[in-house]
């Protein structure tokens, strides 16, 4: 049989649907309730749905809840595939462009090159967005656009609850600033004209290292887990030792998530030596019952557990670390956070994280047909199924709401302060906790900010799916009947 690519997990389950190479995948089933249904959904629509059904009832963390629907008169494929998720995932999707996905997922993006928040003024309910970063090199940053912008308009019209995400994704984009000042917000009579492009993103945005009271403070804004930019991670962790720094500062943030891959890397640059060298248990897994048999009857222990690493490159042996969270630091973020707390001090400095405790990984139609006459007509579909949920090694896990910060700091985008600055508010309290002594900000004038809310915040339109930890590391399973 053949090797499944990337991280497929389909094993000997399969059997267990009664399948073969050359049968139909699935059997229609019978519907309880024919007099009441009236449509029929299209013959490409029912293969679209066997598929889903196939992956559902085969890996899915909560296959046993998945209801029984019949899925002839299922219409909607993707309204099909919501209706089988269990009540508490809110994670699971479907997509029919699992390419651009794919991606994503790596780093590849078209996009204008920024990070964008999306707020309501309190007194007007108008709706604008504040720039959080910037990639360099993008068209949002030869547009001259930097963290702390205020967009207020784009092409010329308000910017509205049903817009609004234009601003991620349009392929081009008219933008009109807004001007911060003693009397509230102003316009900028001047446009910025954007086309987006395709990307790669190398998520190591920015390494420096800051001096204060006698300590030597590494920081690094980590903007996504991507296994493809680990050697980036080596190049920053190389320079914090070369400069000898001796306290370290990781801003997640904004942070998604990504690969286990990329966190295992990570942590295991970071956490000290003996750790690392006894190759102890980052984060164990908890498969549904049939994987889990699976993995433990064969003891296939890195599907049971992700273990630290010998083999990075650069190796800090840290005792402790602090991070920069929020509301958007989340997956492999909160992976590494509650993976490390065992084994060093862990210090976390902003908001309350996401709250992502389980992991997925891509399906797609070549995993599970051999024949590719068989789903060429939907042959870009693609579903991102969880399939776990993982605990540090302690037994940390399910933790739903987050992670609330150790040292509680707003991150003011109005302010205009840069990431990296000493003055900026998360790392600014960061240093503090870290020297005992304050970060002396320069006198400016400050303008108190409006009152606002911000009621969401991304990148590209992939923002949600970037939540993901995708489990990867499982190209030697192989597809049994």
């Amino acid at each position: 049989m053949k090797k499944l690519r990337n991280i497929s997990l389909l094993l000997f389950f399969l059997s267990f649907l009664a399948i073969s190479c050359n049968e139909s995948p699935l059997p229609i089933p019978e519907d309880p309730n024919t007099t009441e249904l009236k449509t029929e959904a299209s013959k490409l629509t029912q293969k679209v749905n066997t598929f889903i059904k196939l992956v559902m009832d085969d890996v899915y963390l909560w296959y046993k809840e998945v209801p029984a629907l019949d899925l002839r008169y299922e219409v909607d494929s993707k309204d099909y595939f919501n209706k089988l998720l269990y009540k508490d995932d809110k994670w699971s999707f479907i997509t029919d462009d699992v390419k651009s996905l794919e991606s994503s997922f790596e780093g590849v993006e078209t996009t204008f090159g920024y990070s964008l928040a999306f707020g309501r003024f309190e007194n007007t309910g108008n709706v604008f967005a504040l720039v959080e970063y910037v990639y360099p090199d993008t068209p949002a940053s030869e547009a001259g656009i930097g963290r702390g912008d205020i967009i207020v308009k784009m092409n010329g019209k308000d910017i509205t609850d049903e817009n609004y995400r234009d601003l991620l994704y349009a392929a081009n984009l008219s933008i009109t600033l807004g001007i911060y000042g003693e009397d509230g917000i102003s316009v900028d009579p001047n446009t910025v004209s954007m086309v987006s492009k395709e990307l790669n993103l190398d998520p190591v945005l920015i390494t420096d290292v800051l001096e204060h009271e006698g300590k030597k403070i590494g920081y690094l804004f980590y903007a996504q887990y991507i296994g493809n930019y680990n050697s980036s991670l080596d190049e920053a962790f190389q320079y914090f030792m070369d400069e000898g720094i001796t306290d370290l500062v990781v801003d997640l943030r904004y942070n998604p998530g990504g690969g286990t891959n990329a966190a295992q890397h990570f942590c295991s640059s970071i956490a000290p030596l003996s750790t690392v060298t006894n190759k102890e248990t980052l984060v164990t897994f908890q498969w549904n019952d049939k994987y889990q048999e699976y993995f433990q009857t064969r003891n296939i222990n890195d599907q049971l557990k992700i273990s630290f690493v010998e083999n990075t490159p650069v190796k800090m042996g840290l005792n402790n670390v602090y991070f920069l969270t929020g509301n958007g630091t989340a997956s492999a973020s909160e992976l590494s956070i509650t993976g490390l707390k065992p084994y060093m001090g862990v210090t976390t400095v902003g908001e309350t994280t996401y709250g992502k405790y389980t992991a997925s990984i891509t399906m797609k139609p070549e995993d599970f047909y051999d024949n590719e006459t068989e789903y060429s007509d939907f042959i870009n579909w693609g579903i991102q199924p969880i399939v776990l949920r993982y605990a540090n090694s302690q037994g940390i896990t399910d933790f739903k709401d987050g992670f609330e910060p150790d040292i509680y700091v707003e991150d003011k985008l109005f302010s205009g302060i840069q990431l990296g600055d000493k003055e900026e508010p998360l790392l600014k309290a960061a240093i503090e906790d870290i020297t005992g002594t304050p970060v002396i900000a320069m006198k400016k004038a400050r303008i108190a900010a409006p009152d606002y809310t911000i009621f969401d915040r991304g990148f590209s339109k992939y923002d949600a799916n970037k939540r993901e930890l995708m489990i990867e590391g499982m190209d030697a399973i192989l597809l049994k009947e």
